[in-house]
């Protein structure tokens, strides 16, 4: 242990001697680990994002469109016959057990006005009342939308904050009436604000517009899609398969039909991030290995000269009595210590890009961050590094003739 602190403490000391040719050394170990650390931090940030989102959103969501078969006697068909309609939902919760909850959902672009105030091409949603409890959004002001208001199409309408306040309605809208197009509609309730979103919502309008699904479908009747709650996380992929049972049976699809319908799990998202980020990682992980080789060529090279200058001194050690082996332990510890402080120095770089990508608007980094496990990876690794270039040099060191080495020049 003496011996290896001994040894430490000259292979700093010896890297503190030479600042200069130490830092252009490991300049190749300092690019390659900061380049994957920070590409690990910006991954691992996206990824911290995506998932706080889908907490919000909740990771039970199963979204269920159209979709053109690419195969099958549905390939050619028109969109009017394999698109969605509202039948095709009917008795669903009966024969999905795993789902806990569905809304139909419709919509459209029109022009609100009240008054003088209008919104050109605003978004209209068409919802049925289940959709509270699937999209978790409840109303503040005013009553959500019943059975009756969707059975009937009424022409009542729920709005977000902000509409309220771009078209200047009382603070209490209830009541009040605007008109979507040339319809007049009737407030019945204000929205609670739309989940704030790092990733998934970006972008979304504010300005939010909801009638009842019904309403919605006798004034354009041209798509829709379905948003189903399953009963938890853990049952989504059986409510999934049993929506898909009841699709392909209620449209009537042969065995050898491909799907006109898709389903997505929002769970699944998760899984395709991961998938992608892991190819990312390996791709960066090939770059920083060609930073590596780079750099360990030019560590053996400065401990072969460091080995032809110390030749006196190596010669010296053998005279009173070092052993090869300590002489090779001595110089292949030097070689780990310089790879290992580039590695230090590389986790630091990698630092300071985590830091300035967090502050980059718009990029969603700031919550990146270098786990743990990266850090120890890295200077592993260049340890490894290390050991691999730096064992020719020590193995030269430890072979030389102490006599010739005491008379080297």
């Amino acid at each position: 242990m003496m011996f290896l602190t001994q040894s430490v403490i000259l292979a700093l000391g010896q890297i503190w001697s030479n600042k200069v040719r130490s830092l252009l050394t490991t300049m190749g170990i300092i690019i390659g680990v900061a380049s994957v650390t920070a590409v690990i931090a910006a991954l691992t940030g996206l990824k911290a994002n995506i998932l706080a989102d889908l907490e919000v959103i909740g990771n039970n969501k199963i979204a269920v469109f159209t979709q053109h078969p690419q195969t099958g006697r549905h390939r050619h068909a028109s969109w009017r016959t394999i698109r969605l309609v509202p039948s095709d939902f009917e008795g669903m919760l009966d024969h999905c057990p795993s789902v806990e909850a569905f809304t139909r959902i419709t919509g459209d672009n029109s022009d609100v006005t009240f008054g003088d105030r209008s919104l050109e091409s605003a978004r209209i949603t068409g919802i049925e009342p289940a959709w509270h409890q699937v999209d978790g959004r409840t109303v503040t002001i005013g009553r959500p939308f019943n059975l009756v208001d969707d059975a009937e199409a009424r022409p009542v309408c729920l709005i977000s904050p902000a509409t309220r306040d771009e078209l200047r309605l009382d603070r209490d809208c209830t009541g009040q009436s605007i008109y979507i197009g040339r319809t007049r509609f009737l407030i019945v309730g204000l929205l609670e604000p739309p989940a704030e979103f790092n990733m998934i919502n970006a972008g979304t309008a504010e300005h939010e517009i909801f009638i009842p699904f019904r309403t919605a479908w006798r004034r354009t009747g041209n798509w829709m899609f379905v948003l189903v709650n399953a009963k938890s996380p853990q049952v989504s992929d059986e409510a999934r398969a049993e929506i898909r049972f009841f699709l392909r049976n209620r449209r009537e699809l042969r065995p050898e039909d491909p799907d006109t319908f898709g389903i997505n799990v929002v769970e699944a998202f998760v899984q395709t991030f991961n998938k992608v980020a892991a190819a990312i990682t390996m791709v960066a992980g090939g770059i920083v290995g060609i930073s590596l080789l780079v750099g360990g060529v030019g560590i053996m090279n400065v401990m072969l000269v460091s080995v032809s200058e110390r030749t006196r001194e190596i010669g010296l050690r053998k005279a009173v009595g070092a052993l090869p082996s300590a002489i090779l332990l001595q110089f292949l510890i030097e070689a780990v210590t310089l790879c290992s402080v580039g590695g230090l120095a590389g986790i630091a770089s990698g630092q300071l890009l985590t830091i300035l990508m967090g502050l980059i608007p718009g990029a969603h980094l700031d919550r990146a961050y270098i786990p743990l496990w990266a850090i120890v990876v890295s200077i592993g690794f260049s340890a490894v590094v290390g050991v691999f270039f730096g064992i020719f040099p020590a193995i030269k060191a430890a072979r030389l003739d102490p006599i010739e080495a005491l008379r080297h020049e």
